[in-house]
């Protein structure tokens, strides 16, 4: 068997299956369009559901693809398992409706064995079928198979949630009998157990029925076209035709295995933190290529999490400084033939990895610090789980290093609990996806119906007729329930390139229905789904379709804007800005952008000024359907995502000029105000911005400045709470704010308040610096009321005292001072908190133990402390055991 790249073996999957009368397809982004089930791209299948599911027809019905994919479901393999990685690529063929598992399993046959393809000795080939599935096994013989290298399987049924399902085929491979020591490999493979001999390459679903919850698999209904699913993972066929033990040894890692080993200055012998850290730059590289971005929700979560394990692997290999980002480089000389555009995005990425390293070795710093809070604030010596927890969540600081902290201070914290937490979040983030990474079922009814229906621009009310009703997959002549009907004409918009579908009445004269959305069926048609409110629905009645012309007004303002705000985009920041999608409702629009520069507030301003200034013109709203190359020639903009046909429906707002099949106002001043109130980063150059029009705009700008307004009050009931405590102590202190809460009308008010509360925070945190900085100057200076406690302790000075509710730090300051000027001495204060719970600070600079005393005062209140022989502290959940504990450590002390 010859050696082949990973590139010959792409290059050989496209050439085969081309010849056979598929059409490429390009790998779609690991981004999912239009599928909130899922974070990321995750099978080959996952970009052509539309097309599985009926709601799309492709233009070809054969299709070859390698998808790129990130699961990260099993992260804790990587590195350990041989063929287990976070990113990878699915070769797939695929058959919408034409040809089924004959013409599927004489492919793969073929593909496989044919010496002008990749000529493997038919064998060392196994596959494995459904129980039932005879016609698969004949199939199979007949194309060459030996029968005895056929395993049926239970297992062998594809089926995820509801929708389309079927028994699948998978292919084995023999890797030898270097593979098999125990030489019981072919036996467990039979019972499909793990080994290591026989590896599975590809599998071949053939998708014949709908699965539906509730109804077993015997009764689920035949599909109305029938498809193939199939699914090859490259790396491991690199694996195969490389001759090596694992993935990680195959053209695709090595490379950048090889700069790691270099970067580390270490002998590699197989070791895992090599292997994690290699596989987890490829799927943060062509994440971030696809427009992720690092964050601390979501899929942005999934990044930052891979690159904070592959920094903390690297620390174990001795990189202690970043050095993921001079890795990038690496996987784009891997992978540039395949994906060229990864050659203009190499800069960026590495900005982007660089700048998250750097950050989460800043992170760690703070994540000791707030664990240092933690531990002062504790009064018991315990730290919950869910304070670890969050320590991770929010740091990226692992549990590990927490509790060794811990550990060195006297302090405990619940492993159990940490995970319990831990368990919580693995729950919710598989409930945000429960039963949705499902096809939708193929609907054979909107398929076959083609009949004709016309969608009217202009108008908010018409008469129609009901031409179709449909309920539960199947077309009926009259309906007294909720169901779906279509018109022969309408003026409901139904959801598509980014703006929702109307809502309204449709009124015939034996019922009456509300309109909840609209959607287009497969073959374009608008379908109606209605809440039947009275009478019945019959075919071919006369109605009259009533639009709730106020929502549309609000909507087609908000996407004449959106329009508007692409405009003013380019105008004032840069010609280059490209659309990345929008979305409009009638509360607000959304508009995301690529653009390679920094968005600044001063930036927003202008766009906000320019596109207010383009709306008061009162300008018409033009449109006009034309041919696409009548239109590109007028600078018409398109979106890159969506497909047109020769004929084109063109937009002019001014010398705005767009393709664009939504709804829009007349004229500019219908639209009355904009104003901009949200801009961030989504990551790789990509920006979102938010928006409202009209009335909206006010109250989403007030929303806005509201968190803000908020937390100011907050911050100015703590400074008046600490003048109060500073004026009963006698300490003076100035500090005088107030805050601005006059109506906002622009981003500008936006800015205004995020600087407003950015000062009052830095007014108050000083007035706080200076309320402790006082206090404790005063407490230094009446040490007279702690030297009253002074004793002498079988030749040692100390003071063993009660105090109530002191700042801590003062404490540690004047404790300090104290042992100072007794030298040597020993200082113990219980500092009550309230009612119930006690802080216990401990200084020496003498022969006494400070970490032992805090430990034992510790137990007797009911909590943890410890430290260092000089210094410590501690705490308890319950005051009233004081004097126990001061009579404790009196005893102590006088036998020291």
């Amino acid at each position: 068997m010859k050696y082949m790249s990973h590139d010959d073996i792409r290059n050989t999957w496209f050439k085969f299956f081309e010849e056979k009368g598929h059409k490429r397809v390009d790998s779609a982004s690991l981004i999912p369009v239009n599928d909130d089930s899922l974070l990321w791209v995750n099978a080959g299948v996952t970009p052509l559901k539309k097309y599985f599911d009926g709601s799309v027809v492709p233009d070809c019905k054969r299709l070859v693809s390698i998808q790129k994919c990130i699961r990260t479901n099993d992260i804790e393999n990587v590195g350990v398992t041989k063929r287990h990685q976070t990113f990878f690529e699915m070769m797939g063929n695929f058959s919408i409706g034409d040809y089924f598992k004959n013409e599927a399993i004489e492919y793969s046959f073929e593909l496989l064995t044919s010496p002008k393809y990749f000529g493997i000795d038919k064998e060392l080939l196994y596959v494995t079928i459904y129980t039932d599935d005879d016609d698969a096994f004949n199939r199979w013989v007949e194309v060459g198979m030996d029968p005895a290298h056929i395993v049926r399987l239970e297992e062998n049924f594809w089926e995820i949630g509801e929708g389309p399902c079927g028994p699948d085929s998978e292919i084995f491979f023999d890797r030898g009998e270097k593979y098999d020591p125990e030489g019981d490999a072919l036996s467990k493979f039979r019972r499909d157990e793990e080994q290591e001999r026989y590896v599975e390459i590809w599998n071949n679903v053939f998708s014949q029925f709908n699965s539906k919850a509730g109804v077993p698999r015997n009764q689920y209904k035949e599909l109305p076209n029938k498809n193939i699913d199939t699914g090859a993972g490259l790396e491991r066929w690199c694996c195969i035709f490389q001759g090596v033990d694992s993935n990680f040894e195959t053209d695709l890692f090595t490379p950048i295995i090889n700069h790691i080993i270099e970067l580390a200055g270490a002998t590699y012998t197989g070791q895992k933190e090599y292997k994690v850290i290699a596989d987890h730059i490829r799927a943060i590289v062509f994440a971030l290529a696809d427009g992720a971005c690092f964050e601390n929700t979501g899929r942005g979560y999934v990044l930052r999490r891979l690159l904070r394990r592959s920094v903390r692997y690297g620390k174990i290999l001795g990189l202690e400084c970043p050095f993921m980002y001079k890795i990038v480089s690496d996987v784009v000389d891997v992978m540039k033939d395949a994906y060229p555009y990864l050659l203009e995005k190499r800069p960026v990425i590495e900005t982007l990895v660089l700048e998250e390293e750097k950050l989460f070795l800043k992170t760690l710093e703070a994540g000791e610090r707030r664990l240092r809070e933690l531990v002062e604030n504790s009064a018991d010596g315990y730290i919950s789980g869910e304070e670890a927890f969050k320590l991770y969540d929010t740091y990226g600081f692992p549990f590990e290093l927490t509790l060794e902290y811990l550990n060195e201070l006297g302090y405990t914290c619940s492993k159990e609990e940490f995970d319990k937490f831990m368990n919580i979040q693995r729950e919710l983030a598989k409930k945000s996806v429960k039963n949705k990474a499902s096809m939708a079922s193929q609907k054979k009814v909107l398929l076959d119906f083609k009949d004709e229906s016309q969608f009217v621009y202009g108008l908010y009310r018409l008469k129609a007729n009901v031409i179709a009703i449909f309920s539960k997959d199947e077309i009926i002549d009259s309906c007294n329930h909720d169901c779906y009907i279509a018109l022969d004409r309408t003026c409901f918009y139904a959801e598509s390139g980014g703006q929702v579908s109307d809502t309204g009445m449709i009124v015939g004269k034996g019922f009456k229905a509300r309109v909840l959305n609209a959607f287009k069926a497969p073959n374009g048609q608008h379908i109606h789904k209605v809440k039947l409110l009275d009478g019945v629905i019959n075919i071919s009645d006369n109605c009259e379709v009533i639009l709730d012309k106020d929502r549309r007004k609000k909507i087609e303002a908000n996407h004449s804007s959106v329009h508007i705000l692409q405009y003013s985009l380019q105008q004032v920041v840069s010609n280059n800005i490209k659309q990345a999608g929008s979305y409009v409702d009638d509360e607000k629009l959304r508009f995301d952008f690529t653009y390679s520069g920094k968005m600044t507030d001063d930036k927003l301003l202008e766009v906000e000024e320019f596109a207010k200034e383009m709306i008061s013109k009162n300008i018409i709203v033009s449109t006009e359907i034309m041919p696409i190359d009548k239109a590109k020639q007028l600078g018409a903009m398109a979106l890159f995502s969506e497909k047109y046909g020769d004929m084109v429906r063109v937009v002019k707002i001014g010398k705005s000029i767009e393709l664009c099949g939504g709804t829009h106002v007349a004229n500019t001043k219908e639209i009355e105000n904009f104003a901009i109130y949200s801009c961030e980063s989504k990551g790789s150059n990509v920006y979102r911005i938010e928006a409202a029009t009209g009335t909206r705009s006010e109250v989403a700008l007030f929303e806005t400045i509201k968190p803000y307004n908020d937390e100011m009050v907050k911050l100015l009931v703590k400074a008046r709470n600490i003048l109060d405590k500073a004026r009963n102590e006698g300490i003076k202190l100035d500090f005088d704010i107030d805050i601005d809460n006059s109506r906002p009308t622009s981003y500008k008010d936006i800015i205004f308040n995020r600087n407003e509360l950015g000062y009052v925070q830095q007014e108050v945190k000083a007035l706080e610096k200076k309320y402790f900085e006082l206090r404790e100057k005063q407490d230094l200076s009446n040490l007279d009321i702690y030297k009253e406690h002074v004793k002498n302790y079988n030749g040692t000075l100390g003071i063993v005292m009660e105090v109530r509710d002191k700042d801590n730090n003062i404490l540690k300051a004047v404790s300090d001072t104290l042992v100072e000027i007794m030298n040597p001495g020993f200082v113990f204060f219980a500092n009550i908190k309230g009612e119930d719970s006690v802080n216990f600070i401990v200084r020496s600079n003498c022969s006494v133990n400070a970490g032992l005393i805090a430990k034992e005062a510790s137990m007797v209140a009911g909590g943890n402390g410890g430290g260092s022989p000089t210094f410590a502290q501690g705490g308890g959940k319950d005051a009233s055991k004081v004097s126990e504990v001061l009579e404790n450590v009196e005893n102590s002390l006088r036998h020291e």
